[in-house]
């Protein structure tokens, strides 16, 4: 494969993990999160630090990546926990607007300039190419996934999904929407930072303005588009809005126009994405099934 195909399927993973992450917070548990890709950059920016100031590699800065953005995630979370629908949007995208600016103005992070001279990931002491790296995020992929399904069938999945319905119900039934919802924050920003740390070693630069507000706007999209609360669909999401970009690349100045008018159809024609329930998709399937039963 031509290395440019490896590269959009290497940004098509990453943007799968980030996207699972979301899909715990806004599929599994509810809440609205329109400033996901703070976290998304807190996991970059974290692991590009520890490889060019403390000389770390990729395998020993991803745990510490993974526990700083799940405790910045429940330290953010707790503010969010006082509002609720649309006053938790506007929540979201503020801290969203307050780490970019963190990132762009303190000097301790780049600055304009950014984080350059990221070192590449060493595998059994090779360097990881295109076709390495996209097997490595894979993995890890893959490992996003199952701990999505664990969560999902676990009692904290369940009683995430009871507060996501009906939270006044949960909280009568003894079901705390505080603990629960701060777990979601936790895993679901936990999961962005393994993005993050990714993303920074393949691009070996960053800048502030790789996870600004349109970066959220287009997770959410692919969620959304996908099917909130479901395995796959955030993969598929992101299948989807990293490759058409690439098709419709003479629009790309168009394209938080067409992700914002993308979100009002699905919502208005396929609230549930495209595996939700009740989908095309899925009412297709069963129709195929059906027919081959009978």
């Amino acid at each position: 494969m031509s290395n440019y195909i490896l590269t959009l399927g290497i940004f098509i993973v990453i943007n799968g993990i980030v996207a699972c992450g979301l899909n715990i917070i806004v599929g599994y548990a509810g809440q609205i999160s329109l400033g996901h890709a703070a976290f998304f950059g807190i996991g970059a920016y974290t692991a590009a630090l520890l490889a060019t100031k403390a000389g770390f590699s990729f395998w020993m800065s991803l745990p510490v990546v993974i526990i700083v953005t799940g405790t910045v995630g429940l330290l953010l979370g707790l503010p969010s926990l006082r509002v609720r629908e649309d006053f938790l949007a506007i929540t979201t995208i503020g801290i969203n607007f307050i780490v970019e600016s963190i990132f762009m103005y303190v000097p301790f992070f780049g600055g304009a300039l950014g984080i350059g001279g990221i070192s590449r990931i060493l595998f059994f002491g090779t360097r990881l190419r295109e076709a390495g790296f996209l097997a490595l995020a894979g993995s890890l992929l893959a490992l996003s996934m199952l701990c999505s399904w664990w969560f999902a069938r676990s009692w904290t999945g369940l009683a995430c999904f009871s507060i996501r319905d009906d939270e006044t119900a949960a909280s009568s039934m003894g079901i705390s929407p505080v603990l629960f919802k701060l777990i979601a924050f936790m895993a679901g920003t936990a999961m962005a930072g393994v993005g993050g740390s990714l993303y920074a070693h393949y691009m070996r630069f960053i800048s502030a303005t790789d996870f600004g507000f349109p970066v959220s706007v287009m997770i959410l999209s692919m969620v959304v588009v996908g099917g909130m609360g479901t395995l796959w669909g955030p993969v598929l999401g992101a299948l989807l809005l990293t490759v058409l970009p690439e098709v419709f690349r003479p629009l790309t100045e168009y394209r938080m126009l067409l992700y914002a008018a993308l979100l009002l159809l699905m919502i208005r024609f396929q609230p549930g994405g495209l595996l939700g329930e009740y989908s095309v998709f899925r009412n297709l399937t069963r129709r195929l099934v059906g027919r081959g039963r009978s």
